[in-house]
């Protein structure tokens, strides 16, 4: 991982977290520790990554990169305005294929279904998923479950075993 890591200069990526082969990713990333951003992922500018945080393959975060208003004026020519930053906290899982539009927010442990699009904020533990995506369920069906998650999250993040395949 160290390689690819140099490879894109990525200086604010955690060595515990895992970047597949065949991304595309901004060198100015800055992720937590222990996240997984599986193979042909596309991250733009400022994209800021929690720990836990896993990305399907092909995920992508763009958007908000041309000026597109004004008149008499080819997009291609129009310039491009200030970048806007994404949040993607802890314990967030994207799905396979999602599309997250700059500057947007993924609270905390929330999911997102794959092949969604992402154009508004998505709160805590929450499920989206659709064209755009849309609340589909919760993580947790209780307050005492999500209670005990939060306190997991606050402490330190520590190393555990990742998934295996079947």
């Amino acid at each position: 991982m160290w390689f690819r890591r140099l490879k894109y200069g990525l200086r604010y990526v955690d060595s515990t977290f895992y970047i597949a082969s065949g991304c595309h990713i901004s060198n100015d990333l800055i992720t937590g520790k222990y996240g997984y951003i599986g193979p042909r992922c596309m991250i733009g500018p400022k994209v800021h990554i929690g720990h836990y945080v896993m990305f399907a393959p092909g995920v992508t975060v763009v958007g908000g990169d041309h000026i597109f208003t004004i008149p008499g004026t080819p997009m291609i020519f129009s310039g491009r305005p200030e970048m806007p930053s994404t949040f993607i906290e802890d314990d967030s899982w994207i799905g396979y294929g999602a599309t997250l539009m700059a500057g947007v927010r993924i609270c905390r442990g929330a999911i997102v279904a794959a092949g969604a699009v992402v154009t508004k904020d998505i709160p805590a533990y929450e499920i989206h998923g659709g064209i755009p995506a849309k609340k589909i369920g919760v993580r947790f069906q209780n307050i005492q479950d999500r209670q005990l998650h939060d306190s997991m999250l606050a402490k330190p993040p520590k190393r555990g075993f990742y998934c295996s395949a079947i």
